[in-house]
């Protein structure tokens, strides 16, 4: 047998006054590790050691030492876990055992102290605790959360805790008076569930021995929303223009008053306000839920150039915020005149150096409408080196002056089209052109390869993207052909243009600033100027339109049926629905470009396939066939619309349909008989079915009676007839008669006439009297009886039919 030579803590041999000798290793120890040599420390001799019987007592109920007689060591034959051996956190664990030598007998006693190494990492019970903290939580309050274990003790138990990096909560440690560590964690800084909703943390334990053991535990914080947002408007002031006599219904504008909050804090209720007079609420409607302002009365540009509206949006939170806007709604007069432009001196040829300021031409313009129809004014239809300055002593008079240094090398001539304007609604205007030659002299200034850049940029752009290169060239030499690029400063939105784009003043390359949204941001207009560097310099700039390329990057939203997030639509519709009724409409809208805006629908579940048919385009559920008693009452229709984005994105919508029958008032003093009744419909298998039950079990009763009486000795009077069958009597059109049972009969004569569309009601008649039973259509409502289509039944007297 080979033993293993072990490397343990140091192996302590001591006696003691109870003759007991200790040795101390370390837990997990490998097998045949030798602990002692039991030979050399009890003073045995290993010759007769070899001859003797020995053994050990164990006090456990396993084995894990042994003897080796050869040498007189100590071994391990089982490894040795500390923390089930010792399973109480205690720092000292001993394992006990005897060795009995017999002939003569001896017996020593043995304690074998078991030292801890970190074989155990700390875990926590919970490896993931949900918390509910209320946004409104004050810095400073506390948290308690769940403590780790550890099996191991001393240094190798669990040292400390730490947290995952967070701007709004810490944690504080605290040892219990057993050595316990707890921790808490502490709200350093206010929540915004705006700003984020929920906060993923990581609760680490370590413990202190080598190597340093962990353990984690995800710490899920919720903030809970309070109503801390008020509504706000996306503009102070609305200002519309209303054409008089708009027709009611128009609708004026849509206000859009939006709130961070969720739930009821976020739900909006529109309203005017004290500040809107009597007289404006009368002309005009505000919708209170959807925000929208429609003309309802009459709109007179003489009784009333412009209105005043004041509106206020209120949450529906516990404690209600508001906000609110104006709206200015200005009546234009009705425009019929064409403007006039009449040209009273004009200079055709002129020098290219020919000064700013001079005057090329005097014109005049007329209206011969009034008020705001008559305001006309006069303008160029492109940017030209010329101006338009009024005359001082009449605004109807203008002076054509050069505004800009010319240059025949750019455009030998200028073709200057006039273009008046009056202010009416729609406005009317007309246009004349002159044209002024340039003569040439010698100055060049740089020009750009087109006068209008259009660039196209996806959006959702990384910043600083590279858009493209704008490059002008310069005919001049040296110092006068380097240029110089930069951005004309121009602001949009109180956004500067230079806060959007950046140009490399070099080579024109042209980058974006910020990444933008086609939903937000559709295209920017602004211009770029290069300058040469002679003296004085020459400049030229250029126009550049940035275009906005949509991303498919919104989902549709079902607008129709509207239902509650997360909630089904029902709707009840009548069973006796014709085919291609319009059962439902969906409506679905998207706010990305046209093309990936397109919505299909298609069914994504459907109870019944046949039943009903979807229009793809338009979204219309319309039957495909009429309601049989074999469908259900009740279908589940789920309609998917998906836009024509790549990839898709799309959005759906449950829709629970009941069918309802069309409801009958019963008169207890009227009967009817099936009309019509068609023995070859498509229920006549219950039918029969029923008969021939009824009549085999009818037959089967006959004969069972008769072989009764045939029995008895003493003559008997006859068995009333039984209650559940009657004899069916049909008139001249039906000869012979059959029995039937009473209830199977009526039962099986509903279905069939019910399936017709007709209403079957069974009264009792009078005692000594037959049935009546009429039929009539479901529509009519009224029991009608007539001679042709009733049917009689002979029953038994005073038996009630129900």
């Amino acid at each position: 047998m080979h033993f293993q030579t072990a490397v343990f803590v140091l192996c302590a041999v001591w006696p003691s006054a109870l003759s007991v000798t200790r040795y101390s290793i370390a837990e997990e120890m490998e097998r045949g590790s030798v602990v002692a040599n039991l030979a050399a420390d009890l003073g045995l001799e290993l010759g007769g050691l070899a001859q003797r019987e020995v053994k050990l007592d164990i006090f456990h109920n396993k084995k894990y030492l042994d003897v080796n007689k050869k040498t007189g060591e100590l071994y391990i034959i089982e490894k040795m876990d500390r923390e089930y051996l010792c399973p109480t956190k205690t720092t000292s664990c001993f394992l006990k055992l005897d060795v009995i030598i017999e002939s003569p007998l001896r017996i020593f006693n043995i304690e074998l102290g078991i030292t801890d190494i970190n074989d155990n990492a700390p875990h926590f019970r919970r490896d993931r605790v949900e918390l509910d903290v209320s946004e409104s939580a004050t810095p400073g309050e506390r948290f308690s959360l769940p403590n780790a274990v550890d099996p191991d003790v001393g240094v190798n138990t669990i040292k400390t805790y730490t947290l995952s990096l967070s701007e709004h909560f810490t944690i504080e440690i605290q040892t219990g008076s057993d050595g316990t560590k707890y921790v808490d964690m502490v709200l350093t800084r206010s929540l915004d569930r705006e700003e984020s909703a929920a906060h993923n943390l990581i609760l680490t334990a370590v413990d202190g021995g080598v190597p340093v053991r962990s353990g984690t535990a995800d710490i899920i914080v919720r903030v809970q929303d309070t109503n801390d947002n008020a509504p706000q408007f996306d503009k102070q002031t609305y200002t519309v223009n209303m054409t008089e006599n708009s027709p009611m219904g128009t609708l004026v504008i849509k206000l859009n008053a939006t709130d961070l909050d969720e739930g009821l804090n976020s739900e909006i209720v529109y309203s005017f306000t004290l500040y809107t007079s009597e007289k404006t609420q009368e002309v005009f409607a505000l919708n209170p839920n959807t925000g929208e302002i429609t003309v309802k009365g009459t709109i007179d540009y003489e009784d009333m150039k412009f209105y005043e509206l004041y509106i206020e949006a209120r949450d529906k939170g516990a404690s209600p915020l508001m906000g609110q806007c104006k709206v200015v709604v200005h009546v234009t007069d009705m425009n019929d005149n064409y403007p006039e432009i009449t040209v009273q001196s004009v200079k055709s040829t002129v020098d290219e150096n020919i000064p700013v300021g001079s005057v090329i031409a005097l014109v005049s313009i007329s209206d011969r409408d009034t008020g705001d129809n008559g305001k006309v004014s006069l303008s160029l239809n492109q940017h030209l080196p010329f101006i338009l300055n009024e005359s001082s002593d009449r605004v109807t008079h203008y002076k054509l002056i050069v505004s800009e240094p010319l240059d025949r090398e750019k455009v030998p001539e200028y073709d200057i089209t006039l273009i008046v304007t009056d202010a009416g609604t729609p406005p009317l205007s007309d246009n004349e052109t002159i044209i002024v030659h340039l003569m040439d002299v010698n100055d060049n200034a740089p020009q750009f390869p087109q006068s209008f850049y259009t660039i196209r940029v996806l959006e959702n752009n990384a910043p600083g993207a590279l858009l493209s290169s704008l490059t002008a060239f310069d005919p001049d030499l040296h110092e006068n052909q380097y240029l110089v690029y930069f951005i004309i400063e121009k602001e949009i939105a109180n956004t500067s243009m230079s806060m959007l784009f950046s140009i490399n003043p070099e080579n024109g390359n042209l980058y974006a600033l910020k990444t933008f949204d086609y939903e937000i941001e559709k295209e920017f207009l602004f211009h770029i100027e290069a300058r040469d560097s002679g003296s004085p310099p020459l400049s030229s700039n250029v126009t550049v339109h940035i275009v906005i390329v949509d991303q498919n990057d919104n989902a549709p939203v079902i607008v129709s049926p509207w239902r509650a997030h997360g909630s089904v639509v029902e709707e009840k519709i009548p069973r006796s629905t014709d085919k291609g009724s319009l059962v439902a409409k969906v409506i679905a809208l998207d706010t990305d470009s046209v093309h990936n805006s397109r919505i299909t629908y298609l069914f994504l579940q459907v109870t019944d396939a046949t039943l009903f048919s979807l229009d793809q385009y338009n979204g219309e559920i319309r039957t495909m066939r009429m309601f049989s008693y074999r469908d259900p009452r009740h279908q589940r229709l789920v309609v998917v619309a998906k836009d024509n984005g790549q990839p898709a994105l799309s959005a759906t919508v449950t829709i629970k349909l009941s069918t309802v029958e069309t409801a009958v008032k019963a008169y207890s003093d009227m009967t009817e008989v099936p009309l019509e009744y068609d023995i070859f419909s498509d229920l006549n298998l219950y039918l029969v079915i029923g008969l021939g039950s009824v009549s085999f079990l009818l037959l089967i009763t006959i004969l069972v009676t008769i072989v009764l009486k045939c029995q008895t000795p003493n003559p008997s009077k006859a068995a009333p007839p039984s209650r559940n069958s009657v004899i069916s009597e049909r008139n001249s059109t039906i000869a012979d008669s059959t029995l039937v049972s009473n209830d199977a009969y009526w039962y099986s004569l509903f279905l069939a006439e019910t399936r017709k569309g007709k209403m079957v009601v069974r009264q009792p008649a009078p005692k000594g009297s037959r049935y009546i039973v009429s039929s009539l259509p479901r529509s009519t409502g009224v029991s009608e009886t007539s001679g042709s289509a009733a049917s009689t039944l002979q029953g038994t007297t005073g038996d009630a039919v129900h």
